[in-house]
C-alpha cells in the first residue's frame, strides 16, 4: 500500500483551539482545570494520527503543538524556577491558554446561536398557505459530525486492532484508496447505513484499516457518503446517501 502517494485535503474549518474545546468537552472538565500534561498528550495523539494518515494540516496545528510542549515543560518545574516572562500577568502558565480558550468558545457560541436565529427565521412567512405541512425530521449530518470526531473514532478502531493482531506474520497487503473506494460503494447499497466500526471487521492488516478509514473519507466528501452521530460523542453510524439525494447535490438543489 502506497500511502504516501496520496495526500488527504480535507476542508477542515475547525482550527486547533476547536481540537482543544473539544478534548476538553470529550473529558467533561471546566476550562479553568484543564491539565496541561494531559490536554498535551491527548493533543499529541491527534496531530500524530492526523500525519498517520497524511493529511494536511494548517501550521497553526504545528504551532499550537509547540506552545503546549513549552507549557508543559514549565508546569513539571517548581514554581521558583520557572523562567520569566515579560508579558505575563499571572504566574500560573496555563492562564494564557485558558484566556485564549474562553474568548474563542465566547464567539464560537455567539456564532452557533446567530445559525440558529438565521434558520429560525427562514422558517417564518409573512403570509401562511391554507395548509402547512410538518417539516420532515432529518438526523444530523456530516457539517454536525466534527472531524475530530471521526479521528477519535478511528483512533479506538486502530487501537483495538493492534491490541488483538499479532503482527509476528506479514500479510500481503495489495489494498488501495481505490480499491477500497469500489469496495465501500460494492458493498453499501444507496441508503443503507452500518456502524463506523463495522467497515473495519474484514481488515487483516494495519495498512488495509489505515487506507479503509482513508476512502471513507474521500467518498465522504465526493457526498457518496453521510455521517451520523445520535449524540456528543455516541456510536457514529456511516450511510451511503440514496441516488436521489447524490443527484440533488449534483444539481445543487436543496
Amino acid at each position: 500500500m502506497e500511502t504516501n502517494d496520496y495526500k488527504v485535503r480535507l476542508e477542515i474549518f475547525e482550527g486547533p483551539l476547536d481540537l482543544l474545546l473539544y478534548l476538553i468537552k470529550k473529558d467533561e472538565v471546566d476550562i479553568h482545570s484543564i491539565s496541561i500534561e494531559h490536554i498535551t498528550r491527548q493533543y499529541l495523539d491527534y496531530i500524530n494520527t492526523f500525519k498517520l494518515l497524511n493529511i494536511d494540516l494548517a501550521s497553526e496545528f504545528i504551532v499550537m503543538a509547540a506552545n503546549l510542549m513549552y507549557l508543559k515543560s514549565r508546569t513539571l518545574l517548581p514554581r521558583a524556577e520557572q523562567p520569566p516572562e515579560e508579558d505575563a500577568e499571572d504566574d500560573d502558565p496555563r492562564w494564557e491558554l485558558i484566556r485564549q480558550l474562553i474568548e474563542y468558545k465566547k464567539f464560537k457560541d455567539a456564532a452557533g446561536f446567530l445559525s440558529l436565529r438565521e434558520l429560525e427565521q427562514e422558517g417564518r412567512f409573512a403570509h401562511q398557505p391554507d395548509t402547512v405541512e410538518a417539516p420532515v425530521e432529518t438526523p444530523p449530518t456530516l457539517a454536525e459530525v466534527s472531524i475530530f470526531d471521526l479521528i477519535r473514532a478511528f483512533q479506538n478502531v486502530l487501537k483495538r486492532f493492534e491490541e488483538s493482531h499479532d503482527f509476528g506474520d506479514i500479510i500481503d497487503d495489495r489494498y488501495t484508496v481505490s480499491d477500497k473506494i469500489d469496495l465501500l460503494m460494492r458493498n453499501f447499497q444507496p441508503g443503507e447505513a452500518r456502524r463506523f466500526e463495522e467497515l473495519f471487521q474484514s481488515a487483516t492488516t494495519k495498512a488495509e484499516v489505515i487506507v479503509t478509514f482513508l476512502a471513507l473519507l474521500e467518498l465522504m466528501k465526493l457526498n457518496q457518503f453521510v455521517v451520523r452521530q445520535s449524540d456528543l460523542l455516541g456510536d457514529i453510524v456511516i450511510e451511503r446517501r440514496g441516488i436521489h439525494a447524490v443527484a440533488a447535490l449534483e444539481t445543487g438543489e436543496d
